[in-house]
């Protein structure tokens, strides 16, 4: 037993060609929060501590469907949200239709400390968050030149895009979406889990949803059980469609099935990801208490990195060839 890491930048329709320019920037931030999170579980931080760190490292970088680079509704405004969970508890907070708070995660865990409830949302959530004086900015600081350019591309299409498609669904069925000007239509939710090496778990997602996404749309990162799920097994951070995460309670099967099949880590996540989730949809990161790593997606790819105490690291986007 030792512990271990793992985060994901969004799963999806990647192409094989996604230029360097848009790639390597997410590939260093990946590596960057992932030094962060090692930093602080090799400084015997608290999984929930280091859940909540690196997410909000996450959030602050542009690249990633969160925080500072969060996706616009169909209104062109924000709406983001978010979720932690602590393993060794199971309390779990959870916030969504963000407006202005510049860290998501950090108000989920402020409502599971604090409040007598797991999830607030819009009005309240922002109401919470500034008698709780967390940090909060006009929303136009998340309105990007490049997402007003993406919710244009898709307004004019007609449709929803989920992380990094480039063949985004419209009323079930696919359709193909035109690329932005600058060549990038893909942005992804952003989610870290971590174990430490007395097999304490937690798990932490954020997102800004989806382009093009009805006002009042709640996805999958801010249900307990979906997006996000933490017990005495394993930690799990969900990203891709969260209309068929919710569906397939995808954080929530994987440690089921650990905890009822009696399977490993890696049986659980590739036979939720592979069996039971339709193809293109699902990408997840999970660490087990014994500090076990998966990262399974069914989509083209996932931007993804892990580290584990034994000195094991990686972070990617693709299967390997």
């Amino acid at each position: 037993m030792g512990w271990a890491i793992a985060l994901h930048g969004g799963a999806g329709d990647i192409p094989f060609s996604l230029p360097p320019e848009r790639r390597q920037p997410r590939e260093e931030a990946l590596r960057h929060c992932l030094q962060i999170g090692v930093g602080a579980l090799q400084a015997n931080m608290p999984p929930l501590d280091v859940v909540e760190l690196v997410v909000r490292e996450l959030e602050d970088i542009p690249h990633f469907n969160a925080g500072r680079g969060s996706v616009l509704t169909n209104k062109g405004t924000v709406e983001m949200e978010a979720s932690i969970m602590d393993g060794r508890t199971k309390k779990c907070g959870a916030v969504s239709g963000l407006r202005t708070v510049v860290n998501a995660i950090s108000l989920a865990r402020l409502v599971m400390e604090k409040t007598p409830h797991i999830y607030l949302g819009f009005d309240g959530a922002e109401e919470y968050a500034k008698e709780q004086g967390v940090e909060t900015v006009d929303s136009s600081h998340f309105i990007t030149a490049e997402n007003v350019e993406r919710l244009q591309h898709a307004k004019e299409a007609s449709i929803v895009e989920i992380d990094y498609s480039t063949h985004p669904l419209q009323n079930g069925t696919k359709k193909v979406a035109p690329i932005a000007a600058n060549g990038d239509c893909q942005l992804g939710t952003v989610g870290c889990v971590a174990v430490d090496s007395k097999g304490n778990l937690a798990s932490a997602t954020s997102t800004g949803g989806l382009v093009n996404k009805m006002v009042g749309r709640i996805g999958d990162s801010p249900i307990i059980g979906a997006g996000t799920y933490a017990n005495d097994h394993c930690a799990v951070s969900a990203t891709g469609k969260g209309e068929a995460i919710i569906r397939g309670t995808v954080a929530r099967d994987v440690a089921a099935m650990m905890e009822f099949k009696g399977v490993s880590l890696m049986e659980a996540a590739d036979c939720v990801v592979h069996e039971r989730t339709p193809k293109g949809t699902v990408g997840l990161v999970a660490v087990s208490a014994a500090g076990e790593v998966a990262m399974s997606y069914n989509t083209t790819g996932m931007f993804r990195a892990c580290a584990t105490e034994d000195g094991y690291s990686e972070v990617a986007i693709w299967p390997a060839s």
